[in-house]
């Protein structure tokens, strides 16, 4: 009985797709984070009668034959990179991209992962890193007189140095972006890495052309909507109650069959 087959594909589906919503309420609070949707594909077809054959010698064509589907299967777990709203916090760290790009954190074994979560700090040398320690590229040092910082939209990082009337620029932030942003793979800590679905990084200064642009003092939240995702989280419950149903039915019918005397 196929149905009981087809219906445990159904019931499986589902149970990726709630996983999935609850990741994404899970991290309603998650700095940057960009929510996940599930993408679903039908299973190869049986041909019990296979469409366009023919149906006598005449040389007359069967118009849409007999296909038996054979369940569903998950397709894809896409990333929506849709921008969250802008906080103010007024931390002198906190930093925000509007727009297209990605923070680009040097990590422990030497490569480069990518980020839209701009909460930094400084670290005992006076580096700009990441809540875990990894460098913000390229490097920036800010001095241990300097009294403020300031970061313009372009990403110029200018410090005013006690006693000084001028500003000092002590480096510039670059930012990237990608062809295909779904294409990143993510690996957990807020930081993602290039893939070859994803293409290579274009890299450039904010506020330039196809670049988005920094805000100081601002972090972009989580992009996932509560309500749009409970309206999924039922969907998906009463879809996975009625492939159990299926199976229910199923189980009854055979119960039917063996019963027969």
């Amino acid at each position: 009985m196929r149905s009981l087959d087809i219906a445990a594909t159904g019931m499986l589906a589902q149970q990726r797709n709630v996983e999935v919503v609850s990741n994404n309420l899970a991290n309603m609070n998650t700095t940057a984070f960009q929510r996940r949707r599930t993408e679903f594909h039908d299973l190869i077809y049986q041909d019990l009668r296979r469409v366009g054959t023919t149906s006598s010698d005449a040389g007359t064509i069967v118009p849409t034959g007999v296909q038996i589907g054979l369940g569903v299967k998950l397709a894809a777990v896409y990333r929506i990179h849709e921008q969250g709203n802008l906080e103010a916090t007024d931390n002198t760290l906190d930093l925000a991209i509007q727009g297209k790009g990605f923070f680009q954190i040097l990590l422990p074994d030497g490569t480069t992962a990518y980020s839209r979560d701009g909460t930094f700090q400084l670290n005992g040398t006076g580096l700009v890193v990441t809540h875990d320690g990894y460098q913000v590229q390229p490097g920036i040092t800010i001095p241990s007189n300097a009294i403020d910082v300031t970061v313009n939209n372009s990403g110029q990082v200018q410090v005013k140095i006690e006693g000084q009337t001028a500003l000092s620029t002590v480096g510039q932030l670059q930012i990237a972006t990608f062809l295909n942003d779904a294409g990143l793979e993510a690996i957990g800590d807020n930081l993602y890495k290039e893939t070859p679905a994803s293409g290579a990084a274009t890299t450039g200064n904010p506020a330039s052309t196809g670049f988005g642009s920094i805000l100081q003092g601002f972090l972009e939240t989580s992009n996932v909507n509560a309500v749009e995702e409970i309206s999924n989280l039922i969907s998906a419950q009463r879809a996975y109650e009625m492939n159990s149903k299926v199976i229910q039915t199923s189980d009854e019918m055979l119960g039917t069959l063996t019963a027969l005397r």
